[in-house]
């Protein structure tokens, strides 16, 4: 005969899968989590060095939003872009193909300018463009870079919504130029005539770039509250901390890293109040947030320019400092917290947003992203295991998981040397030499040989697109 257990059993086994069982299930992370048309927010900070912000090692520039988001999501420290100026740099980000395939580089003109002619041919597909093929609501807010002519404009380019500046904010200069160049770009903002639009009209000229942070915040916000029944996506581009630098009188003064630290402050405060309006309309858990940088600080400009931290060199150059850049990515619930050493790139976002939204991606093209959602959600490896290091239409180096090789090294903006041509490819270990200080290209040629190899698969599927920068009118 069985004796019943008592009842004071049973509860104490009912008390143990409380206290036990139900912890580790709300704690699982992972992609099931998300519905079938995740919101998706991309937030792309200009001229922004890796050692820019508070969790990844400055020590004055106060950044707890962004901070709380990598402890709470996953920080990338081997992360890069697609190229190390601005056009070129967002053209990668929103195609998801390296500038070069699209004609949006050049060895003539680096970036558009207001006089260009040409912009985003009609040809490539955006990341806007590829999620409203599934119903996205799509708005671009903030510097667009990809032409100013209306054809090329954001709402030519798969965005149902733009407000922004449609290059970068130190252009249609009117100002005393030898007075720029003293005072390192800060000038009142009158001297840039940028005109700020919404869609296809300018709705303010000179932009006042002194509150246009705190504009850049509200629009987004107020979009996300609009459109909170319906899936979006959101393309938050600042034109900071670009040179020439503005903040709000908030913020004017309160940084101890100077106008520099003032302007990444700000931009901090601003994603402390878009997660919190995610969190206050029930977003937040269904809602991907990306943040990164075009490319590397602004070196030649000093103390208003950014960090690049351990890394070497920045803005212009295809040394590290130039195209690595910090990221953090940010779902919780869905998006295993981690720091992750994994490679990955802006152009991985366009793949990776597609596999989540359930969209196919194209196959008419070659595309250079890769999905990360295995690594974002199960800390999975990265599926990339190469870089390529572009400067305008040429290669420069080239990074096969450890390593890298140099083909050509050349300085930007007066710094960091003239052009040099390395018959012997020189070679760096970028785990235990992140500041590419020791050469093993002489030690390691069989790296060298691998590292090659890579590239000649590379380049005999490459086909150069038309440069679309070179001209002018």
């Amino acid at each position: 005969m069985i004796t019943p257990k008592p009842a004071t059993d049973q509860i104490l086994r009912i008390l143990i899968i409380l206290l036990f069982v139900l912890p580790i299930s709300s704690n699982c992370y992972g992609q099931e989590n998300l519905s079938k048309t995740p919101n998706f927010i991309i937030i792309f900070a200009d001229d922004l060095g890796y050692g820019d912000l508070g969790t990844y090692g400055h020590p004055t520039i106060k950044t707890p939003h962004l901070d709380q988001m990598a402890a709470e999501g996953q920080k990338w420290t081997n992360f890069y872009v697609g190229a190390s100026v601005c056009t070129p740099s967002r053209a990668a980000l929103l195609t998801g193909r390296l500038p070069v395939r699209s004609g949006m580089a050049s060895d003539v003109k680096r970036v558009l300018f207001p006089n260009s002619k040409y912009g985003l041919p009609s040809s490539e597909i955006t990341l806007a463009e590829q999620l409203k093929k599934v119903g996205y609501s799509t708005a671009c807010i903030g510097k667009w870079h990809l032409g100013h002519k209306e054809e090329y404009l954001p709402t030519n380019n798969g965005f149902d919504y733009y407000f922004g500046i449609p290059y970068s904010n130190d252009m249609d200069f009117v100002g005393d130029y030898k007075a720029y160049k003293e005072k390192k770009g800060n000038l009142p903002t009158e001297n840039f005539n940028v005109p700020l639009m919404r869609n296809t009209e300018i709705i303010e000229r000179p932009a006042n770039q002194n509150t246009i942070t705190k504009r850049y915040a509200e629009e987004t916000i107020a979009y996300i509250k609009k459109n909170k029944d319906n899936p979006f996506f959101i393309y938050l581009a600042h034109n900071l901390p670009h040179i020439p630098l503005f903040a709000s009188e908030d913020f004017l003064g309160k940084s101890k890293r100077g106008i520099y630290g003032d302007v990444v402050e700000e931009i901090d405060h601003g994603i402390g109040q878009i997660i919190a309006a995610l969190k206050e309309e029930g977003l937040d858990k269904n809602t991907i947030v990306v943040f990164t940088s075009d490319n590397g600080p602004w070196l030649s400009y000093g103390i208003n320019g950014g960090s690049a931290g351990l890394l070497k060199a920045g803005k212009g150059m295809t040394w590290e400092g130039g195209m690595r850049e910090p990221c953090i990515f940010w779902s919780p619930t869905n998006i295993k917290p981690a720091v992750i050493s994994e490679l990955g790139t802006t152009m991985d976002l366009f793949p990776t947003f597609s596999a989540l939204a359930n969209v196919p991606m194209p196959k008419d093209r070659i595309m250079d992203g890769f999905d990360l959602s295995g690594t974002l959600f199960k800390n999975a490896p990265s599926p990339r295991k190469g870089v390529f290091y572009y400067r305008g239409t040429q290669l420069y180096a080239a990074r096969l998981g450890d390593y890298k090789a140099h083909y050509i090294t050349e300085g930007s903006y007066g710094q960091f040397g003239e052009k040099i041509v390395h018959p012997v490819p020189i070679l760096y270990n970028l785990s235990v030499d992140p500041s590419e200080n020791f050469d093993l290209g002489a030690s390691q040629p069989e790296i060298i040989s691998e590292i090659n190899a890579m590239v000649k698969e590379h380049q005999s599927k490459l086909v150069k697109g038309k440069d679309q920068l070179m001209d002018i009118e």
